[in-house]
């Protein structure tokens, strides 16, 4: 039977066309499906071959003499003059290219803070996922002495996993997530009827100078590190019960 993702997924990923969240949800499913990473693999292989064939041919001079001695004359291609460029022309290009430099130079920035917002976006987007039937937990119970063993040969680090029920914030849960191109673990606790998400990754692999407080699609996220781990909460609870939250697992 054929794949679905073969016919809907494998060419806009191709062709990379997917958003980021997708493209990483094919990437995992390429894992545990031998036909469609097959095909993907036929189709690079093909687009290979294209690119590295010599196609094009350079028409012969005496081809392309007889082409122009044909036309009209006025049709006939008509050198264009280049006129010297005079000295103040070239400081003008000069200048030109020393403006490109320094806003490139400005926009350097920008690139580092479009980075934070697609980790921040990615968790956003995890978050809601995980809020669909079946998919908030792989680990289900309120003991931090079983969900944190279960992570145990799962991922490269051992998440902190505590318990603040007496606090208000009972734990529910643990699952394997995905954010910023590596494996992280997601810890899943409850405030009345909203859910919250802890994601937790080593803090040698954090984004630089991630934002301690965003808002996304209306749902809060507060970051922080604490004992070489580096912590997001998402939630749609109110900031301030969310940051009253963050605070007891710091401690």
């Amino acid at each position: 039977m054929a794949c679905e993702n073969n016919e809907r997924l494998l060419p806009a990923y191709f062709d990379g066309e997917l958003d980021v969240v997708r493209s990483i949800e094919f990437e995992e499913h390429l894992k545990t499906c031998p036909q469609c990473a097959e095909d993907l693999s036929d189709l690079q292989a093909m687009r290979s071959s294209v690119q590295s064939a010599n196609l094009y041919k350079r028409a012969p001079e005496s081809l392309r003499s007889r082409i122009r001695a044909a036309l009209p004359a006025e049709a006939r291609p008509q050198p264009i003059p280049m006129p010297r460029r005079r000295t103040f022309e070239w400081l003008a290009v000069a200048a030109a290219i020393l403006i490109a430099v320094v806003l490139g130079a400005k926009m350097l920035p920008n690139i580092g803070s479009e980075k934070q917002n697609l980790i921040a976006e990615e968790i956003v987007a995890s978050h809601i996922r995980s809020l669909q039937p079946g998919h908030l937990y792989d680990v289900e119970s309120t003991d931090q002495h079983t969900v944190k063993p279960w992570f145990d040969g799962k991922l490269d680090f051992a998440p902190p996993v505590i318990n603040l029920a007496d606090q208000g914030f009972p734990l529910i849960g643990g699952r394997l997530d995905y954010v910023g191109h590596r494996n992280v673990a997601a810890l899943v606790y409850q405030r009345q009827k909203h859910f919250i998400n802890v994601f937790v990754w080593p803090e040698d692999s954090k984004p630089a100078e991630m934002p301690q407080v965003q808002a996304i699609q209306g749902y809060n996220l507060v970051f922080w590190s604490h004992n070489g781990m580096y912590f997001c909460a998402a939630s749609d609870l109110n900031l301030a019960e969310l940051r009253q939250f963050t605070q007891l697992l710091e401690r």
